[in-house]
């Protein structure tokens, strides 16, 4: 069994290619890549809005940025060749539900012709060593049965998100095995499952939304409070995307699985409404949330994933409880309100995983 270490001397020094880098696990996983030596090459999009994690961090990390839109495939193509990466973390994505809803379009282009546009600048690399796809644990055909999910079952997808990134699982199976296998170039997809962690100021997502609402001094307003997620530290789903990577570059990847899932062990699930009174509790609002009372685009009530495959392959598995991810995600807000300068917070919270057994 391959180890489940993240291992800095595999990094140290390898060219890397992170699409997403801006965005909220790109941007850990930058941290973590530069800071174990890696020669990181990033291409996302700017990051925006008013707080970043990127743009908190970005004047410490030693990498290579390309703001580029991976729908434009020429501008892709460039920067692929120009760093000529021997492993791939593709990160880059629509990755909001709700947004989904409000631009199908722009959400299929993105998470599907975006991650073609991607394979198809890969093709001829040299050097290429492994390539991991990142989905979502929303790619699974859901019936709502309460079952945790694993890698055999049946894709599909209700809601325009969760159905592009099945499309995109499609596309990647079928681009691998059409021109990737016979050159002995593993080309593999990742999914996780509801990943937390200090630094996402995304929309419409339950933790920055109850910061938000800590900042102002309110309750956080709930969709479905009784729904249930695979809750995740973001450096879980990181270490398990590494891990991977570092098994499928050596010897080809040979005898691992073309996807697998990364959750928390036991497939650990927690409803949102008992992860916004803890969290609102840690802020210090006194107040309990309050239910939203207009109509929502659906969403699934039940979530889980399976990720023994993971372990049984890899040697992986997730290492913090429900209750340590919380604590950890509202450290790293508490030391952000007092200081911006989060870099190095960040980095300590990567060593304090690296140390966790």
């Amino acid at each position: 069994m391959t180890s489940a270490t993240v291992n800095s001397e595999f990094w140290k020094g390898r060219r890397v290619l992170l699409t997403g880098h801006t965005g909220f696990k790109g941007a850990w996983a930058a941290a973590w890549l530069a800071k174990m030596g890696a020669e990181v090459t990033g291409v996302s999009l700017a990051a925006d809005g008013v707080h970043s994690l990127y743009n908190s961090i970005q004047d410490h990390l030693p990498l290579t940025s390309h703001f580029i839109d991976i729908r434009d495939a020429d501008a892709l193509t460039a920067a692929v060749r120009d760093s000529n990466p021997e492993i791939v973390l593709h990160m880059a994505a629509q990755a909001l539900v709700r947004r989904s809803y409000r631009e199908p379009v722009y959400t299929y282009e993105t998470n599907v012709m975006g991650t073609v546009n991607l394979l198809e600048a890969l093709r001829e690399l040299p050097e290429l060593k492994a390539a991991l796809i990142i989905t979502s644990d929303k790619v699974y055909q859901n019936n709502e049965d309460g079952r945790a999910f694993t890698e055999t079952d049946p894709l599909g997808g209700d809601a325009p998100y969760s159905s592009s990134k099945a499309a995109c699982e499609i596309a990647t199976a079928s681009i691998a095995k059409s021109f990737f296998l016979e050159r002995d170039i593993p080309v593999a997809t990742g999914r996780a499952g509801m990943v937390i962690g200090g630094g996402d100021f995304s929309a419409d997502q339950l933790i920055p939304d109850i910061w938000r609402a800590a900042q102002a001094g309110e309750s956080v307003t709930l969709r479905y409070p009784g729904a249930t997620r695979p809750w995740q530290h973001v450096l879980e789903s990181v270490s398990g995307y590494l891990v991977y990577l570092q098994a499928l570059a050596s010897d080809g990847g040979s005898g691992l699985p073309s996807a697998l899932n990364f959750g928390p062990q036991g497939g650990e699930v927690v409803t949102v409404g008992e992860i916004a009174r803890a969290v609102q509790k840690a802020f210090g609002i006194e107040r309990d949330w309050a239910l939203v009372n207009e109509e929502q685009p659906p969403e699934k009530s039940h979530l889980a994933l399976n990720a023994s495959l993971a372990r049984e392959t890899l040697g992986w598995k997730s290492k913090w409880t429900s209750t340590e991810t919380l604590t950890k995600t509202v450290d790293w807000y508490k030391a952000f309100d007092e200081a911006p300068d989060i870099y190095a917070f960040t980095l300590a919270q990567i060593d304090e995983y690296e140390a966790t057994s």
